[in-house]
This record gives structure tokens, sequence and C-alpha cells, in this order.
């Protein structure tokens, strides 16, 4: 008998107007910089060029974390992943202008990307930062970090790797707390936010509307 499952989506197919800067860097720097979802298992080393620690970033917004880490950390290489075309086409212009090589992006569902297209324990770091709360009791069950997609997760990161998520959302932070610690693959809790996690706008806004921003951090179990 074949199962059926059915797709929960986990983000909102926003679109938003696309300026001449980023449709031109979606033009020009998706082919080089671009992985297509769905698609073929990824070859990490061949992606980027090397063999070096990969992150995995799921929904890089406007990218301005993205940017900020890979400037930071040059020996590591990010994978972003996002569905907001401007976003993306943000990201893009911004890696050219800073002639960044360890970024890579991809447009899609993430989740797609990491179950189908990601080999077992080849990620170093999964940051999910500030994914969207679905604040709404009936839209829970959209929540990213949910006991299913953590598992995955989690088996897409080699032993001591870091799974580290973000909120401004104190109930979402409460879930993702009983989520992780529950996963037996994983061990940590709240943490003050590391300093190697950039403040984004986004989060500025969130701060000045007065939400405390919650970090947590997991680390696989060797």
């Amino acid at each position: 008998m074949t199962e059926h499952h059915t797709k929960i989506t986990t983000f909102y197919p926003r679109r938003g107007r696309v300026s001449g800067r980023h449709e031109d860097a979606l033009a020009r720097l998706l082919p080089r910089y671009g992985v297509t979802i769905p698609g073929p298992p990824l070859d990490l080393p061949a992606l980027f060029g090397r063999a070096a620690p990969v992150v995995l970033e799921i929904g890089s917004g406007m990218g301005d974390a993205t940017v900020a880490m890979a400037q930071a950390s040059p020996e590591r290489d990010f994978l972003a992943v996002e569905v907001f075309p401007p976003g993306l086409g943000n990201l893009l212009a911004v890696v050219e202008e800073a002639g960044l090589s360890n970024v890579r992006v991809a447009s899609g569902d993430a989740l797609e990307l990491v179950r189908h297209m990601l080999a077992p324990e080849s990620v170093d770091a999964i940051h999910v930062f500030f994914p969207d709360p679905w604040p709404k009791l009936r839209h829970h069950k959209r929540r990213l970090i949910q006991r299913v997609n953590v598992t995955l997760l989690a088996s897409r990161l080699k032993p001591g790797g870091t799974l580290h998520c973000a909120t401004d959302w104190a109930h979402y932070a409460e879930q993702m707390l009983e989520v992780l610690g529950a996963d037996p693959a994983l061990q940590g809790g709240i943490v003050d936010r590391p300093r190697a996690r950039p403040v984004t706008k986004f989060e500025q806004r969130a701060l000045a509307a007065g939400r405390s921003v919650i970090d947590l951090i997991f680390v696989k179990r060797a």
C-alpha cells in the first residue's frame, strides 16, 4: 500500500515588488550562485568549489545576517534558502558587491531541499532565524519547528553540529524549547544571543515593538 502524506506549507509564499536592482541580480547571478529546488542531491564541495564547513540558513530574508556571517567567517560556506524574491535579489546583489565566494542561494521550500537534496550528516550548522510564527492557534501546525521537521534537520547535521533558532514570539520559543529538547539526537537550550549572530533590521523592529528575542542552540550528540 502506498502512503499519502499531506504536505503542510511552513512559509507564506509572499511575492513583493522586485526592484530593478534586485531583478537584475536575480537574472544575472542566480544561474551562478543559485540552487534549484527540487533538484538532484547536492555535492556541497562541488557547489562551493572547496571542502569546508557548511551552514544551512533557512529563511534568509533580505540576507543581512547571511552576508554579515559570511564576511566574518570566510572559512565557512553558507547555503541560504528563501522564498521571497526581493530578499534573494538583495542577497545576490550584496554578495556580488562584497565579492563573497562562500555564499550560495536556493529559492523554494527548505524542507524539500533538506529531505531530498542534502545527504545525512552533511552540514555543520543549521540556522533558523525568525521563522514565520504562524501566531493563530489553527496555524501552529505550519510552524517549521515541529517534531518531524526537527528529526529531519538533526539527521543532516554532522555529530557536534549545531541547530540555532531565534524568535521574537515567546510562545513559539516555548514550543521550540519543548520540541528541540525532546529530540534524542540533540542537547542544548536557551542561550544569550551569540555575538556571531548579527542583529538585523527585522530584529531591531521587534525590539522596538517591545518583543524580546530568544536564541536557542542545540548540539547534535556524537
